[in-house]
């Protein structure tokens, strides 16, 4: 189907973390409200932020004392990932009663292929409504929604009207509404991306579809010919269906603990926490991994990062955690130096499914993943931190905030 025959949205959920804990707690509403996470944990900075807060010049990432000097009057919350669920997924499931081809793009953003719903439910323009009062009756929670006939213009049309537009670009007005945009306003255009453009003379959408492609591909090479396809609305992507899984290249999980890991048996237990979290999702995603990567941060920030191959495809959390301890024991010395962030990832990932010659060693390890089988059981019924194992409770506070975030994965279905 050509793309000028499609309808896509693009609906953006406004100040996600900041609007729905302006839900929760109706005092809020109207305030200067900044979602932060917590100073003693390391992750004293702004995530999200009221509309109020966003006019006296907050910007997420600010730290907090930058925010409060921006705006004094600043009322600071702590994250609730829990609550942030909740809300993902009536939003989500909102989404699916207009089409199966739903894309997140992000933690509250998605994109959804209505075409073929529209002779069940009317026009672009008709569902982005239907969508964005069903939404605020549901939840409490605007949405800004850009209608258009491919990915990227209605990326840009739900960036146009906020909070709660409807903004719809078609094949006919998109010259108008799209060429006079700054080059930065189109998806995969960073700030690297912009400056070298300025160059160039291309500062906006416009300058950037109707320049030489030769030009373009000389200067970034197949990025070039993909910023022009888009800029030019001859984008094509379709629209994943969010109920068919795709194997990732990875999985992984890291964490800045709120002090620096001084010893092994520290960073044994932040290693077990990661990799229990990672062997959860990867039997949650029904794959087994076949290698381990580590990457530790120095307290100068400096990095290093190693890998290993397993000896067979695994999922299982001893298994993982021996394998990136191992990379620790021959790439560190505690006796040097500490370490301030670790992450642990799993890669070559295969399907539980795919046939494969076991080891003769792995029957210890099949009984360990009928317990952790158990283990996520309980946790789908009460939650990721009601069980935990013994180590952490040595050093809970270096994993603690890692914990209160596993349960967060919106749009996550």
């Amino acid at each position: 189907m050509a793309s000028e025959d499609r309808i896509i949205l693009h609906s953006d959920v406004n100040n996600f973390y900041a609007s729905v804990e302006m839900r929760l707690n109706p005092a809020l509403q109207g305030k200067s409200v900044a979602v932060c996470g917590k100073t003693e944990d390391r992750h004293g900075i702004v995530l999200a932020k009221s509309n109020s807060a966003k006019e006296k010049g907050v910007k997420t990432g600010d730290t907090i004392w930058q925010a409060k000097i921006k705006c004094p009057d600043l009322i600071v919350v702590p994250p609730h990932y829990s609550h942030y669920t909740k809300f993902s997924n009536i939003i989500f499931n909102i989404y699916t009663h207009y089409t199966d081809l739903v894309e997140p793009f992000g933690l509250d953003e998605c994109w959804l292929d209505v075409t073929a719903s529209s002779s069940l439910f009317g026009s672009g323009e008709e569902i982005a409504n239907k969508i964005s009062s069903e939404i605020k009756e549901k939840t409490g929670l605007s949405v800004s929604i850009g209608v258009s006939f491919n990915k990227i213009f209605a990326k840009l049309g739900s960036d146009m009207k906020k909070p709660a537009g409807i903004t719809v670009i078609t094949k006919e007005n998109y010259k108008q509404k799209v060429w006079s945009l700054p080059v930065k306003d189109m998806l995969m255009i960073g700030k690297s991306t912009e400056k070298k453009l300025a160059l160039l003379n291309i500062k906006t959408i416009g300058d950037l579809a109707n320049t030489d492609i030769n030009l373009l591909k000389e200067q970034f090479g197949i990025n070039g010919e993909k910023m022009k396809i888009f800029a030019s609305g001859e984008d094509c992507e379709k629209v994943k269906n969010c109920f068919n899984r795709h194997i990732p290249e990875s999985v992984g999980h890291g964490t800045t603990p709120p002090k620096d890991i001084v010893d092994y048996n520290e960073a044994k237990t932040v290693i077990y926490a990661l990799c229990e979290m990672i062997s959860t999702r990867l039997r949650k995603y029904g794959l087994d991994a076949n290698g381990v990567s580590l990457s530790i941060k120095y307290p100068d920030l400096t990095k290093l990062s190693r890998q290993t191959t397993l000896d067979f495809p695994t999922s299982n959390t001893t298994d993982i955690a021996k394998a990136a301890l191992t990379i620790l024991n021959k790439y560190h010395d505690f006796s040097v130096s500490a370490l301030r962030a670790v992450t642990v990832s799993t890669f070559k990932l295969i399907s539980k499914k795919e046939n494969r010659q076991l080891s003769i060693f792995t029957q210890n390890s099949n009984k360990e993943d009928e317990l952790e089988n158990c283990v996520d059981d309980i946790r789908s019924k009460y939650g990721f931190n009601k069980i935990i194992r013994g180590n952490q409770m040595l050093s809970p506070k270096l994993t603690s905030r890692l914990l209160e975030d596993e349960d967060f994965i919106p749009f996550s279905k």
